[in-house]
């Protein structure tokens, strides 16, 4: 196998020249870069794109860290990450978030220390971090997905207040007035604006957004099951809201699939709205009334963004989508009483 050191000495040059030549062409006389591409040719050298990449202090690959890799709305953001840096020439390296595991997160932030990607892609509301050690002290581009940003940071999301806005608005349309609203957790970064939606349009019907029952969730089944007993509790008690807001599609159809156990019907008995727009809602019964969201397109954005970082061709900004509400079977008129 040639070296460049061969492909040197066939074009008369330094193995300087001929790195300078393949890296950065403007830099050398055309004709030097002619003698250098025919001893290229004629040796069938192929440069080593690793140890290139890594003289120069990039690597080419992009870090992806994601909440639930088994959630499939992660998935699809995935999906367009992946094929719009494969389009621009990057690789991609994913990793699930691990909070409570103080081992992974150190391996992570030495990956990151090593070079071992470029730039991050952050799918996960928490910042990797051990100790006093973060991944947004890396010096590297950053583009958060589906929440805002920091400082010196890119972002691309959703109008997610004012997703939940027409969510609870449609509910009221329907004539519910009682609300149950399974969030994503306290202090989550999704879920405030999306929390901040909802109380803003039970406010402009004249209710009380304190007086509505509120669930703490993670945006998976679990919660939704959990949120599914707290509703037949409330019913026993004769508390039950006529509508339920999920600012998840797991936790909509675990909640809806725990109350239909319990022999109750969607929507006569209670309606439900879902988040996300993921393939599930489709194949439930009833079918999932959610907000879509553009998945693959916004992890395609979020790539381009961060590659446009990298390359200085763009600042960090804010890339925002529209909101748009799927009606489908799982929303009804209010019960009578």
């Amino acid at each position: 196998m040639a070296k460049i050191g061969d492909v040197a000495r066939r074009a008369g040059v330094s193995t300087a020249t001929v790195s300078r030549a393949l890296s950065n062409p403007d830099s050398v006389r055309p004709e030097t870069r002619k003698l250098v591409l025919d001893a290229v040719r004629e040796l069938g050298y192929t440069p080593n794109a690793a140890a290139r990449n890594l003289r120069a202090g990039r690597s080419r690959m992009l870090l992806t860290v994601v909440p639930l890799l088994s959630n499939s709305f992660f998935a699809r953001i995935v999906s367009g990450i992946d094929q719009e840096a494969s389009r621009r020439g990057y690789g991609t390296i994913i990793s699930e978030e691990s909070p409570d595991s103080v081992e992974k997160q150190a391996h992570l932030l030495d990956l990151a220390a090593a070079g071992l990607f470029d730039g991050v892609l952050l799918l996960s509301a928490l910042m990797p971090r051990v100790g006093r050690r973060s991944l947004a002290d890396m010096g590297m581009p950053l583009v958060r997905v589906c929440s805002r940003r920091e400082p010196g940071a890119g972002a691309v999301l959703l109008e997610e207040r004012e997703a939940t806005l027409i969510q609870t608005r449609h509910l009221l349309g329907l004539g519910h007035r009682r609300f149950m609203y399974i969030s994503g957790g306290a202090g989550n970064i999704n879920d405030i604006p999306r929390y901040e939606g909802f109380c803003e349009a039970i406010a402009e019907a004249g209710l009380q957004p304190d007086q509505q029952i509120r669930v703490e969730g993670f945006f998976d089944f679990a919660s939704g099951t959990a949120a599914a007993h707290r509703f037949l509790e409330l019913r026993a008690e004769g508390r039950a809201p006529t509508a339920i807001v999920a600012v998840g599609d797991q936790m909509a159809i675990a909640c809806m699939k725990g109350i239909q156990e319990a022999g109750l019907r969607i929507p006569e008995d209670v309606s439900i709205v879902g988040f996300d727009g993921i393939d599930f809602t489709n194949y439930c019964q009833p079918t999932l009334t959610t907000i879509v969201q553009p998945a693959e397109d916004m992890g395609a954005a979020a790539a381009g963004l961060l590659i446009d970082m990298l390359q200085g061709e763009r600042d960090p900004g804010e890339i925002v989508f529209p909101a748009t509400l799927r009606v489908a079977g799982s929303t009804g008129p209010a019960p009578a009483g």
